[in-house]
């Protein structure tokens, strides 16, 4: 189940997750998930879906649960990224949960699991986001 206001929120905050079609199932501080939906144009060759499609899906996750965690009058960009690529997605929805592995005065650490319908780990994603003061 997701929630529309929030995926509503996230594709006006990130337009890039409306067009991959990314759906926040719950978003807080201590934990965001989001989901998308394999489809053919998400792909790479023999029907997988593409790394970077998984990657995107993980920095969105991420960059949300930072932007939870953001303390007033302060705004994030992502400034390191890792992903560890662990099983292949050939069909159905994945699903990336962010927790938050440090939240600092400067930096905020996130973990992003990605799991296939199956349950199983599909990617791990560690990023930092930098905590820079409201433009």
């Amino acid at each position: 189940m997701t929630d529309p206001t929030a995926t509503e929120s996230l594709h006006e905050l990130m337009p890039l997750g409306a067009h991959l079609e990314f759906s926040v199932v719950s978003s807080s501080a201590d934990e965001v998930v989001l989901s998308a939906p394999w489809a053919p144009e998400h792909c790479t060759a023999g029907g997988i879906l593409h790394g970077g499609f998984l990657m995107a899906l993980a920095d969105a996750a991420g960059a949300l649960c930072a932007v939870k965690n953001l303390p007033p009058d302060t705004w994030t960009s992502t400034i390191e990224s890792k992903t560890n690529m662990m099983r292949p997605v050939p069909s159905g929805t994945v699903t990336a949960r962010s927790t938050p592995v440090h939240v600092g005065r400067t930096t905020i650490v996130v973990q992003t699991d990605i799991t296939r319908e199956d349950g199983k780990l599909a990617a791990r994603t560690t990023q930092t986001q930098a905590v820079l003061p409201a433009r």
